[in-house]
Formats: C-alpha cells, structure tokens, sequence
C-alpha cells in the first residue's frame, strides 16, 4: 500500500519560489567587479532570474542544455543558479584558477553553449574563447557602461544586463522529474583530466536541508551568511541554496577575498557566519591580528576544503571568540559529508577535551553514511584505532562520472551495497567522529608502518613563525619512506631545521618526527585553495634525505 501524500518534486526553483514569497524582502549584499556594492532583496533576485530565465530561451538554451559561467560570488551569479537550473538546463560552474588548457578541455567536453564571465577573466576568456569549439554566445557580466573597449574581441559578445533588460519577468517555472540534472562541476583531480560531477535537484534539495540543520551548518532566517568559498566550487558548499530555504541574508564577497577586504564586509553586513578553506582564513587571522581588531558579529565560521589546523582553532576561539565548524566533504558529495558539533557530553567537558574533538572532521550528516574499511575491505568498528579507507553513500553522493569517465567509481559490499570510496585515510571514533589522517596518495610508509602527514603539518602550523607547511614522503635507504617537512616561514620570521625539529618533542612517537626541513618561498597551491602535494614531490623526487 502507497502513501496518500501530494507528490511534488523537488526542483531548485522550489528554493526560490520559497524565499520569494517568504523572505521576499531579506537583503542580498554583493561586492561587485565594478567596484561598489550592490544591493537587491531575494523578491527583485527572483525577478531577474525570471527575466533571465526567458533570455536563455531566447539565446536557444534548452532543456539538459549546458550554461557555463566563470564568475565570482556576488548576485548576478546567483541569478544563474535559479535561472539556468530552474528553467531545466544545467549550470556548469567553471573554476578561473585552472589553467587555460583545461578549461578548454572542460568547457568542449562539457559541452557548453553558452559561457557567462566577469569582467576579471576577460583576458581568460580572450584566451580561451578561439579554442572552444562548442560554445556560442559570450555573455559579460556587467552592463554596457562598465563593458571595456578591448571585450569587442571576444565572438559574439552578450552583455548581462542588456539580455535582462530585453525581457520581462512573466515565467512559470517549469514541473519536472526531480532526478533531472541541475548543475555540473568538474573535480580539480591532480592526475589526469578533470572528470565531471552532474547533480540532480533532488540531490541539491536534500542537501540543501541536511546542510541547513542545527547539526550541521545551523543556518536560519536570523543569520548573515558570506560565502567565502567560491560559487565556482561545487556551488559554494551549497549555501546559495541554503540562504533561499532558510531566508538567510546572504552577502558575497567578489574578488576581494584578502583580509582587509573580507574584514570589512564583515564588520559593515553584520555577518554572523562564513565558510572557507584555511588558507583564506590565514590571510584574514594575520590581518586582524596586525590591526589589533575583532570580530564584532561573526560567532562561527565553517572551514573545509582541507584540514583545519588545531592552531588555527584556537586563534579563532581563543582571541576572537569564533567557534569553528569543522565539515569534510567532497565534489562527488555535494559535497558534505560530516559536520563536527558537538554532542551533549561534550558541553561539561574541558576546554581541551572540546578542542579535541573540534580538530576532528566531525559526524555524518544524515543523508550520509560511512564507515572505514582494512585494506581487505574489512569494516573497521567505531572505536577502532585502525586507520582505513573512507567509504560513503547516500542521495548526494556520485554514483558515476559525468559521460561515465573512468568508469565505474564504485565498490560493492558483501551485502550488494555500493560505496563511493572517498581516497582518505581516516579513523572513526566510538562517537563517530571521523578524523583524516592523510589522504590515500599521500600516506607516508615507514618500514611498513603508516605516518600521518596531517598530524605532522598541524604541529608545525603551531610553531609561530610558520605561515604553511606541508609533509611528503621522501626516499629512504632503509624504511623505504621517511617524512620531508616542506616549509613556508612567515614574514620576516627567524627559524631553523633544528628548532622547528625540536618543537615535535613529547607531541608525537618520536620515530614519526620528520628527517629534514627544507624551507621554501611559498607552497603551491591548487584551484581551491589546497596545497598540492603532487607538484611538491614532483620538485623533490630526487631529493636524498640525510641519513645518521
């Protein structure tokens, strides 16, 4: 016997058609490419994504139809989100920091037909524009006024506000299968071409609740959300869905992401929370400290992307008094996977015994379960101080690539369940708190046993003349692997191998303490913000460490 309940899908424009006509006047704050700030309310964003809307019809964008922008966060983006998604195509968000090549590769296998673009990366688009062979129109985001005499150059040039302009805002959005394709974003994969992940609106909608809980990011109508983390990365962790289902205030950044100019925002919106990756929380830790500021709205912040370093938390909690939400997930999950919040126990226990678990990814999110796995496959139990490999599935999670590039991702389980395994080695605790311990590439194998090179870059970050750190395996005559600490110094900061070695003393096993030091300009880091390890053992595979 079936449910007697109304079956209505769940489609992204649902999110908006609900801010719309509930939080119609909650404000959307932008710091725009132009130079100023820009303000709408969700009602006038939802009008413009209407008009919007009927402008892709015009330019021949059709249902399953690929729309690709190259955008910062601010509301014109936004507009694309509900627009493009909304009216059935699916919103391909490109990432700006890849190199020209692989944004040609992604936009033709995508199959893009038109490319939306601020003004920032229209020498990126002048680059990119004669190489693609499937997009049609170009589309500045700006208005004609602020379009610059050298943009003539880009083919069949649109301007943003003219399309909106030449429509009105008559649209019904339009019923469909809730499974339908919504928007795609490519993995910035260090090995290979980029594969895509297509997401559906049932899996954005789903995520979009889980992420709003008070478990996980606790977002209501009462917060002041700015998005650090880009649209243009798997859809700022979903908060540009979050805001409309809740009827937060949202405010978006643009291109000044250094720590003056988020300070600011901060500060001048009221913002009560953010999210990030930790090299954008380093610039904006530095620039308060220098100043001598603090934080007058701002109560947590979310901080993915990449481990959070304990000394980083307590920069945050100690002289700001920002709690830190630390949350993993992935491309392939939407992508969150785990939130780390508190769970009753933990409100009487001490201030260390709390930092201790906050250093932690954190719990899944319902929607999501894992479980870690021996090399054997094995389940390894809750509790268990075994490393393993990180397993996950759920209604957000990839089932397969985009055009099923690489083939089949997953890995069934003795009872015929399939696992998205995630590359990360972690361990889970009786709570079930999941901790990273390294990621699968990454791992450091010594005479057979596993170092982890987290914990290792965590207890150099707290050393304070260290801006980064990043620890790889290196060649060893005798185990086979040893950790090589690779190190960015802060400015002006005075340090030595032999200090920085001795500052792991009684933190951990001592024959995990890092063979040598090498100190560098600056680590790379990748599209999103993450060090990238694999130009790092690159620069260093013949390198020899010192042996005693």
């Amino acid at each position: 016997m079936n449910g007697q309940m109304m079956q209505l899908p769940l489609l992204i424009s649902s999110l908006l058609m609900h801010a719309e006509r509930h939080h119609g006047e909650q404000e959307i704050v932008s710091r725009r490419v132009e130079g100023d700030i820009h303000r709408c309310t969700y009602r006038e964003m939802a009008a413009r994504a209407r008009r919007m809307a009927n402008a892709l019809a015009r330019l021949g964008v059709s249902a399953g139809g690929r729309v690709a922008t190259l955008a910062w966060n601010g509301y014109r983006h936004m507009e694309l989100y509900y627009a493009v998604s909304g009216s059935g195509a699916v919103l391909h968000t490109l990432n700006p920091r890849l190199h020209p090549d692989q944004l040609v590769y992604i936009a033709d296998h995508a199959e893009d037909g038109v490319l939306f673009f601020d003004l920032t990366f229209l020498p990126l688009v002048a680059a990119v524009a004669p190489r693609t062979r499937s997009v049609r129109h170009w589309v500045a985001m700006t208005d004609r006024a602020h379009l610059p005499a050298d943009a003539a150059k880009i083919p069949n040039l649109l301007v943003y506000e003219d399309l909106v302009d030449a429509e009105n805002d008559r649209f019904t959005w339009p019923e469909f299968d809730e499974n339908t394709a919504s928007s795609l974003c490519y993995t910035s994969g260090t090995t290979g071409n980029p594969k895509g992940v297509l997401y559906s609106h049932r899996s954005t909608v789903l995520h979009s609740y889980a992420a709003a809980l008070p478990d996980a990011l606790n977002c209501s109508a009462t917060d002041v959300i700015l998005p650090v983390v880009p649209m243009f990365h798997v859809n700022a962790w979903g908060l540009p869905y979050v805001g409309c289902l809740t009827g937060a205030k949202l405010v978006y950044p643009g291109a000044g992401l250094d720590g003056k100019s988020l300070y600011e925002l901060f500060e001048s919106e009221k913002v009560t929370v953010s999210a990030g990756v930790p090299t954008v929380w380093q610039g904006l830790l530095a620039y308060v400290d220098a100043n001598q500021l603090r934080f007058s709205t701002m109560k947590r912040t979310v901080i993915g992307g990449s481990a959070c370093p304990p000394a980083m938390l307590r920069a945050f909690g100690e002289r700001h008094g920002v709690h830190v939400l630390h949350a993993w997930g992935m491309t392939e999950m939407s992508p969150l996977g785990t939130a780390c919040t508190f769970k009753p126990k933990h409100l009487a226990a001490s201030e260390e015994e709390r930092y201790a678990v906050m250093a932690k990814q954190g719990r899944a999110i319902y929607g999501v379960d894992m479980k870690a796995v021996d090399a054997a496959g094995n389940e390894l139990a809750f509790g268990s101080p075994e490393q393993g490999e990180l397993l996950v599935r759920g209604p957000w999670v990839l089932e397969h690539y985009f055009k099923d590039e690489g083939g089949n991702p997953l890995v069934k389980d003795a009872a015929g369940h399939d696992w998205f395994p995630t590359g990360d080695v972690v361990t889970i605790d009786a709570d079930g708190y999941m901790q990273i311990t390294d990621r699968s590439k990454d791992v450091i194998k010594s005479g057979g046993e596993w170092i982890g090179s987290i914990d290792l870059e965590n207890i150099a970050m707290a050393h304070p003349a260290v801006a980064m750190a990043a620890c790889i395996a290196a060649p060893h005559p005798k185990w086979d692997e040893r950790p090589l600490l690779v190190v960015m110094k802060k400015p002006g900061a005075e340090l030595g191998k032999e200090e920085l070695l001795a500052f792991y003393e009684g933190k951990i096993a001592k024959w995990w303490t890092p063979d040598d030091v090498v100190f560098v300009d600056a680590i790379p880091l990748g599209a999103t913000g993450k060090m990238q390890k694999n130009k790092l053992r690159e620069l260093f595979k013949g390198y020899v460490l010192p042996t005693a």
